[in-house]
């Protein structure tokens, strides 16, 4: 896949909060009359769209009769030693993000605490964040294989 598309409310906002997830900016343009971006980080790129006039997104991670693409999932296997950690630090470095600077950073909203699931022969740990415009985010790390 060469890239996933979001489309947001606030580039900015979306830029800063990507950044504290470990994307970098590698390529700023226009799509129309509309600023945009790609980012690259944790082995994939995202596409930023800033969309004027924008209305809020729907629920995908609520409303259980939504229909339609539902999240992005990033692989922290070989990245991370724990996810529980790991969105502890995330979910600190963003609260002091947002109290030098709430206009540009909010604090993390966590969807799903980092629980474990087994899926096929494996055993995850898996938890979900929201993104600044409310779209759910999949962290997953391998823990075991049965």
């Amino acid at each position: 896949m060469h890239h996933a598309s979001i489309r947001t409310a606030d580039i900015h906002r979306a830029i800063a909060f990507y950044e504290q997830l470990g994307f970098t900016v590698c390529e700023r343009f226009t799509a129309g009359i509309t600023l945009a971006c790609w980012m690259e980080g944790l082995d994939g790129r995202i596409e930023l769209i800033q969309i004027p006039e924008p209305k809020p997104a729907p629920d995908a991670f609520g409303d259980e009769h939504y229909v339609g693409y539902y999240h992005l999932s990033f692989d922290l296997t070989e990245t991370v030693s724990d996810l529980p950690s790991w969105l502890k630090s995330l979910q600190q470095r963003l609260a002091e993000a947002s109290s030098q600077n709430p206009a540009q950073c909010q604090p993390l909203k966590i969807l799903l605490e980092p629980t474990q699931q087994i899926i096929g022969d494996r055993v995850y740990e898996v938890a979900f964040i929201a993104d600044t415009d409310g779209l759910p985010l999949e962290f997953i790390r391998v823990l075991a294989t049965r």
